[in-house]
């Protein structure tokens, strides 16, 4: 083991709460065939016995430390671990999920043959209840396994889940693009800008296929029936534009990419809902929405037909949109393509008929390299 004052890669863990899973978390941690690493717990103000096992691994093992303070949220939290990283290279760990044993050494190992700024695996949901049962969630296509890319360039994995966390990222990187979290307190979904702000940036980025963490799924805490974070997406994606208005070269490539970003997470969003804080959350998005339209910030050749036909209705009114989502379940090709003409009229009947003979079933092909 290597004791240097710039680790191979600081891993940082943050914590609230979570004393029921900790040990396997951190277990995973320490037990990592790359061993010049740092594990830098951040314990967001616990008040179970999650302080007292990190005290135990600190005991065991000097590579763990902590960072122990009053809660004030997750971003907060990550930035501050951001701070007191010194590791060339920096991954997340949440404290309910676990690595394999050779995660770190496999990321790293690509990371350094591509000269990357950032590398990105794969991973698998976790259920440890009733029964144990894994899932690869296949965010990694084979075609993006080979040499590092302009994420810009070939703008598909923006539009994949976050999971910030199945990744490394170049310390310098990080610091020279200014990306950290949103330190909303309370706040949820910052995983979002802190990815959109790493794939905008990055020069090289690679990928490969191995599953490098389990990702549990038996203690999420569900937003959505919490009133306070219903608007906290919005939040993000107000981050996000702020962060590309400071840099009009990047805003140029990116602002259709974000907008499309957008929408697809207000489409999830909104099935997350229960039906009245569904209500209060388009209250605020369509007008938001209606604004970027007006701003003339939406690129309709990067959604698919569907896409577009929610983004209409979006911006028309929030009864609109939520009735839309019952029209759109009723039987027959007939039905489907009167609503399209009762929305956008010939051009975009005419545009589904053009998609369906170009891709099918088969989506956008958002991967293949932009045309130069």
């Amino acid at each position: 083991m290597q004791n240097s004052d710039t680790p191979k890669v600081s891993l940082l863990v943050p914590i609230c709460n979570v004393e029921r899973y900790l040990c396997e978390c951190l277990d995973s941690a320490v037990a990592q065939t790359l061993k010049d690493i740092e594990i830098i717990c951040i314990n967001d103000g616990s008040t179970d016995s999650s302080p007292d096992i990190i005290r135990e691994y600190m005991e065991r093992d000097p590579r763990v430390k902590m960072i122990d303070k009053a809660n004030s949220g997750y971003g907060d939290s990550m930035n501050r671990g951001l701070e007191m990283a010194r590791g060339e290279y920096v991954g997340i760990l949440e404290s309910d999920d676990f690595m394999f044993e050779d995660s770190l050494q496999k990321l790293v190992a690509k990371a350094d043959a591509e000269h990357a700024d950032v590398v990105k695996g794969d991973f698998y949901l976790y259920w440890s209840a009733p029964s144990e049962r894994r899932e690869l969630f296949g965010i990694i296509d084979e075609h993006m396994t080979g040499a590092a890319y302009r994420p810009v360039d070939r703008p598909g994995i923006f539009y994949r889940k976050p999971s910030i966390w199945s990744a490394i990222y170049r310390r310098e990187f990080l610091n020279d693009n200014q990306i950290r979290f949103l330190p909303t307190p309370g706040a949820s979904y910052q995983d979002a800008g802190f990815n959109f702000k790493v794939w905008a940036c990055a020069e090289r980025a690679a990928f490969i296929a191995d599953p490098i963490l389990c990702y549990r799924q038996d203690n999420e805490k569900s937003s959505v029936n919490s009133p306070n974070k219903v608007f906290c997406v919005c939040d993000e994606y107000a981050e996000m534009q702020r962060f590309l208005d400071e840099r009009p070269e990047l805003k140029v490539q990116l602002q259709g990419i974000l907008m499309r970003m957008k929408v697809d997470t207000y489409r999830w969003n909104d099935e997350r809902l229960v039906d009245e804080l569904r209500e209060q959350f388009w209250e605020k998005a369509s007008p938001e929405l209606k604004a970027d339209w007006d701003a003339g910030r939406f690129d309709l050749s990067l959604f698919d037909p569907r896409g577009e036909t929610d983004l209409r209705l979006m911006v028309k009114s929030p009864r609109a949109y939520i009735d839309s989502r019952f029209d759109f379940k009723k039987p027959g090709k007939l039905n489907t393509f009167k609503h399209y003409f009762k929305i956008g009229g010939l051009p975009l009947v005419w545009r589904v008929l053009t998609y369906q003979r170009t891709y099918g079933d088969n989506p956008h092909p958002d991967d293949v390299p932009a045309a130069q």
